[in-house]
């Protein structure tokens, strides 16, 4: 009798800005081993979760692995950090390397301090582990870095297709049955990537309404109607400043290395046709104040992505705070920040007592200062509340509302994903009853904040996540490149990756 196939699941997720000067750790993880790793995915909307119904549908054993999934996308992984994940992702692949298959579900934009391409790095440990001929696929967030390295080790690669990201459990769905297809239907993948020297960001990347999404649409049906195996656009986290940054496009078909490299070659043309839209129009700080204070019918969403947890930033940029302040705007201001000193000063206060302390600038002092803050302290907490988007345990460590005449501030000890309203709501704070928000994020889903708000803008702040790129020092991409430089031209040019055979580039 033959026994079910099994197949190991393991998982290592960060988006790192490397111009945040703030080192991440291992504490900065959520590191789950055994069940607890699958228990903490299950009913919720990630790519693990997507994976284990996929797996269970073709009556498919998964055995947990390991599982790490960063709470907050800060600055560089120290060395230590690095290889405490490393060590425990790959002793789950030595306990377990008799599998049939092994989906790792990664980000694609880590960096720690001695690895620039530390998903790569799994990848290829994995491989000596369990040798040529297993199967591996894996997932990426469409912001991940498409290396080289990831591209030789693994059979496969899938990736989001939307932005905002709303696809993660199809995604690790599409992995899955992809990986079972290797398996059970003997598919060769043979993948085409062509590399555009590209950094993009703004509101055209946004899939249901921008010029992006027409193209990972047309991704998506070369995968799901049009007999591709893989295909997708990874725009990178323009932050992550490594060796191979840029975007990549890649198709993977059935042992067809020609159709892969026509569509190929087709998508990354139409990327390219349109890629100069691909800016984020933004507006100064003065710019802002003057319309937080002519919006007088509603709710003005001010969008900070230059200090974006969610992007690698340090999370503790009063800039715009600070502005409104200055510039005399009487409405109220809802705000995020973290300020590990801030949340102490306000536990020694205490609820609903007075508290003087200094909020921000503590993380990232060359880019911010500590300002001046009396206020109320409102309320204080542990941190420790579920993610509106996707359902996952977020730990923003000891937490304070502190309350002053015009602003209300909730202080964390740590930053945490910023890109939905639950660290307001979890604090008793609805942004619906506030004038101003200002929300650290790129872009977070229409449905939580534009959807009702008077008006959204973007504000050209300083941070370590500027969409405003020429500011933030690229030293370690790949150059010329869009917008960095001027003139950058594109040059096809096809590199074709395939576990039966070498890699070529034509």
């Amino acid at each position: 009798m033959t026994r079910p196939r099994r197949i190991l699941v393991c998982e290592c997720i960060q988006e790192v800005s490397t111009f945040n000067p703030v080192p991440s750790t291992a504490d900065d993880f959520d590191i789950r081993t055994g069940d607890d790793f699958f228990a903490a995915h299950l009913g919720h909307e990630t790519e693990v979760a997507g994976a284990l119904a996929a797996f269970d549908e073709a009556g498919v054993t998964a055995l947990p692995g390991f599982g790490a999934w960063a709470y907050a996308s800060t600055g560089t992984l120290s060395a230590d950090g690095f290889r405490t994940l490393a060590d425990g992702f790959l002793d789950a692949v030595r306990r377990n390397a008799d599998v049939d298959g092994i989906y790792a579900c990664l980000h694609g934009s880590m960096v720690a301090e001695d690895e620039p391409d530390p998903e790569g790095y799994l990848l290829a440990e994995t491989r000596r582990i369990v040798g040529e001929e297993m199967p591996i696929v894996v997932s990426l967030d469409l912001h991940g870095v498409l290396t080289r390295r990831m591209l030789r080790e693994a059979d496969a690669t899938v990736s989001y297709v939307t932005y905002p990201h709303v696809d993660l459990r199809s995604t690790g769905a599409r992995a899955a049955r992809l990986l079972l297809r290797i398996l059970d239907e003997g598919v060769r993948p043979v993948t085409a990537r062509v590399a555009v020297r590209a950094l993009v960001r703004g509101e055209e990347l946004i899939t249901d309404t921008g010029a992006f999404g027409a193209l990972t649409r047309r991704a998506a049906a070369l995968e799901a109607d049009d007999g591709a195996l893989a295909a997708g656009i990874l725009i990178s986290n323009p932050f992550t400043d490594v060796p191979e940054l840029q975007t990549s496009v890649f198709v993977t078909t059935d042992g067809d290395p020609d159709r892969a490299a026509t569509e190929a070659i087709a998508l990354a043309t139409d990327f390219w046709a349109v890629h100069e839209t691909m800016v984020q129009p933004l507006i100064s700080l003065d710019e802002a104040v003057a319309a937080a204070k002519a919006t007088t019918d509603g709710t003005i969403i001010l969008t900070d992505a230059a200090d974006a947890p969610s992007s690698g930033a340090s999370g503790d940029s009063n800039a715009i705070l600070r502005a409104l302040a200055d510039g005399g705007y009487p409405g109220r201001v809802l705000a995020p920040i973290v300020d590990a000193a801030a949340v102490a000063d306000a536990e020694a206060a205490d609820v609903g007592n007075h508290v003087s302390t200094t909020i921000g600038g503590r993380c990232d002092p060359a880019r911010f200062t500590p300002m001046p803050f009396e206020g109320v302290v409102s309320a204080l907490g542990d941190g420790s509340y579920r993610s509106e988007s996707d359902g996952l345990e977020c730990r923003a460590g000891p937490t304070a509302v502190l309350k002053s005449e015009s602003a209300t501030v909730v202080a964390t000890s740590r930053p945490v994903m910023l890109h939905d309203r639950s660290l307001f709501l979890a604090h008793g704070q609805d942004p619906r009853d506030f004038d101003a928000v200002i929300v650290k994020s790129p872009r977070c889903e229409p449905r939580l904040f534009d959807a009702w708000a008077a008006r959204t803008v973007h504000v050209d702040a300083p941070g370590s996540t500027s969409a405003n790129l020429r500011t933030l020092g690229h030293t370690r991409c790949p150059r010329p490149i869009f917008p960095l430089d001027d003139d950058v031209r594109f040059e096809p040019v096809v590199e074709i990756y395939s576990r039966a055979g070498a890699e070529i580039t034509t």
